[in-house]
């Protein structure tokens, strides 16, 4: 594999690279879903922060956001979008691009960023909760709406992460103290997984501090051989997700274990 560089992206020929980027990275059909390269480019000029990952000056991979307001007057860095193109994913570059994406958001003196992503997709569930130590207390329906690509033929619901860059907790996760992966417990098990892989007609009640809740390993798989059995499980994880975190439950590790996976969940 050839070395990869992180460094900001600057000027309107690495933004259009951008554009094409996120195309490959998320085989768009419809350029309307493209965030343009102007935008990219004001992003860049009025705060945000625009990195790109370099395999031998080729762009394969990019992290894009900006400093954002919530509703207590607070500032944090709203983190937009991060792809990786097809060729280049499972090589660490999305872990390098979040690292090097706190390292400029600590220097501009916040301490929070959160963004979105489908907590069915298991590969950026294992990097956003367990290697990089955000957590989850928050669920969006059909955030987006309708998505071509990787997204098309469900809603494009999302768990909104809180990555609190100066904690004890992401502290520890990104120095490896906590690299090790919590034990599944079956009698914690909020939904175990019925037959052919279906999603549990009933679910466990919360009744203890923590619990686990299983999710498909390869819910790309799911959606390409059995697109119903996809939008059950998205179904059946929204209500289970929205109740757990009305309950004060927050999503704090991301476990795989035997070829199975699974959320971890602790009440506050």
């Amino acid at each position: 594999m050839a070395p990869i560089e992180i460094k900001p992206i600057t000027d309107a020929a690495g933004c259009t690279a951008v554009e094409q980027l996120q195309i490959d990275a998320w085989k768009m059909d419809d350029n309307l879903e493209v965030v343009p390269s102007h935008m990219l480019l004001t992003f860049h000029k009025n705060g945000g922060v625009l990195l790109g990952a370099y395999a031998e000056e080729r762009l394969v991979g990019f992290v894009a956001g900006f400093v954002g307001l919530m509703g207590n007057g607070r500032f944090k860095h709203a983190s937009h979008m991060m792809g990786v193109h097809p060729q280049f994913q499972g090589q660490g570059i999305g872990e390098q691009l979040k690292l090097a994406q706190l390292r400029a958001v600590q220097q501009q003196g916040l301490d929070l960023i959160t963004w979105t992503y489908d907590p069915l997709e298991t590969g950026n569930a294992k990097l956003n909760i367990h290697k990089l130590g955000a957590v989850c207390r928050t669920y969006i329906p059909n955030l987006y709406g309708q998505f071509e690509g990787i997204n098309a033929g469900l809603p494009t619901d999302r768990f909104q992460v809180d990555w609190q860059i100066n904690s004890p907790h992401v502290e520890n996760r990104l120095a490896g103290k906590d690299a090790g992966e919590t034990a599944v417990s079956e009698h914690l098990i909020l939904n175990p997984v019925g037959e052919n892989g279906r999603p549990p007609a009933t679910t466990q009640s919360p009744s203890e501090a923590s619990h686990f809740v299983q999710v498909p390993r390869n819910f790309q798989a799911v959606k390409a051989r059995d697109l119903p059995l996809a939008l059950d499980w998205r179904l059946h994880t929204r209500q289970l997700f929205t109740d757990l975190f009305a309950q004060n439950y927050v999503v704090t590790d991301f476990v795989l274990q035997q070829g199975c996976a699974f959320y971890f969940v602790q009440q506050t």
